[in-house]
């Protein structure tokens, strides 16, 4: 039986090696090496049961990546910039850093670099926004395998009755496709905890909808293990040394 080569940057990737992107930076550098030999041409394919090992250079190079947290207010959005909006981005600066960040890093706008964010929050929602270097990170929180959860509260108007609080939970569909099982619950009389494993654009907000409740206020105060603590609206901090998703 044959076995199908597999391009070394998607193997790298598979494996949370790195991004893609990183990959091909490496291969380039003559930073990979496949059971010891080292591949430094863009393209080539590998058994994927070949054994990779990486250049210290460019565990070193990843270890200069940052991962930032955002307590995003409303009225920014979360990604691209769109006409009369402001992207979330432009937030993170010198001055809105958190002064109880523990990180011992300096911030330096080159650290925007290659910077995206990694999910997605409405204009009109706030709370926790991750923005990442790091292609590892990204794909941890939203590659097509993802199983980190996040956690909102929900201020709500309108009767939920038990029948439409147990279809939050699980049954209701959107886009004609039936919606992952979430946990819903009340936090108090008038506010809702969600926590889902997927992210549809505005599903929150539609999932009430279609239960006859109208959503007042979002926000998102939990990635995987990572919670929003007490980071100000507005101000961000440095994901720590020690701080995990998974």
């Amino acid at each position: 039986m044959t076995i199908e080569k597999v391009r070394l940057s998607k193997v790298m990737a598979m494996r949370g090696l790195c991004s893609r992107r990183e990959a091909d930076e490496w291969i380039e550098k003559g930073w990979v090496f496949v059971d010891g030999v080292c591949m430094n041409q863009l393209g080539v394919r590998i058994d994927p049961e070949q054994k990779i090992t990486i250049n210290d250079s460019a565990r070193a190079q990843q270890q200069t990546l940052v991962t930032i947290l955002l307590n995003k207010p409303i009225g920014f959005v979360s990604g691209q910039p769109e006409p009369g909006y402001t992207p979330a981005m432009t937030l993170i600066n010198a001055e809105s850093r958190w002064q109880e960040d523990i990180v011992n890093r300096t911030f330096s706008p080159h650290q925007l670099r290659g910077i995206a964010p990694a999910g997605r929050l409405d204009i009109d929602s706030t709370g926790l926004l991750v923005f990442t270097q790091d292609g590892r990170v990204a794909k941890i929180l939203i590659g097509e395998h993802s199983t980190v959860d996040k956690e909102y509260l929900v201020r709500v108007e309108g009767r939920l009755s038990e029948a439409d609080l147990a279809r939050l939970n699980f049954g209701l569909s959107l886009d004609e496709k039936p919606l992952k099982r979430a946990q819903v619950s009340w936090e108090n009389e008038d506010q809702l905890r969600f926590v889902l494993r997927e992210g549809k654009k505005r599903q929150i907000r539609r999932m009430c909808e279609l239960v006859g409740l109208k959503v007042t206020g979002l926000k998102r105060v939990r990635i995987g293990s990572v919670p929003l603590g007490n980071l100000p609206m507005g101000q961000w901090r440095y994901l720590a040394p020690g701080e995990r998703f998974e």
